[in-house]
């Protein structure tokens, strides 16, 4: 009797270390290497390395994106997530003025919109504009 408990339990556990390892892929996740400086829900992130990921299997459209340099995390809720049927990962990045906004996200399962606020790319263009105004004055050097 002992013996055919001892075997249930063995099977039972291969069954159940199977089935784990049948979902071990963790799905809508992707690794990023940004070049420059970007906003992503109103919190500017500098260059580097970036891992985004799912929060949360229920709610598909809240991600966090993490850096891999200092660990810090951002978390976005996405506006809109479609199923993709290429497996090809990317961000995109929307500019406006020197600044980079993150406006989608696809993995291999899914795109995620990320919303951008209007009001946001206005004030980017608007500081670029500012920025870029010449006012004539020149430095001499004494000599």
């Amino acid at each position: 009797m002992k013996r055919n408990y001892f075997r249930m339990f063995v099977v039972s556990l291969f069954a159940l270390s199977f089935g784990v390892a049948a979902q071990g892929r963790e799905p809508d996740r992707i690794f990023v290497n940004v070049p420059y400086d970007f906003v992503v829900s109103g919190k500017t992130l500098p260059a580097g390395a970036y891992n985004v990921t799912r929060v949360s299997d229920r709610d598909l459209r809240l991600l966090a994106i993490s850096s891999v340099e200092t660990g810090s995390t951002v978390l976005t809720l996405s506006s809109q997530v479609t199923d993709t049927s290429r497996n090809q990962p990317k961000i995109s990045l929307q500019r406006s003025g020197d600044q980079r906004f993150l406006s989608k996200i696809q993995t291999a399962d899914h795109v995620f919109t990320i919303p951008v606020s209007t009001s946001a790319i206005a004030e980017a263009a608007a500081k670029a504009d500012r920025d870029s105004y010449l006012t004539g004055t020149t430095e001499s050097r004494k000599r």
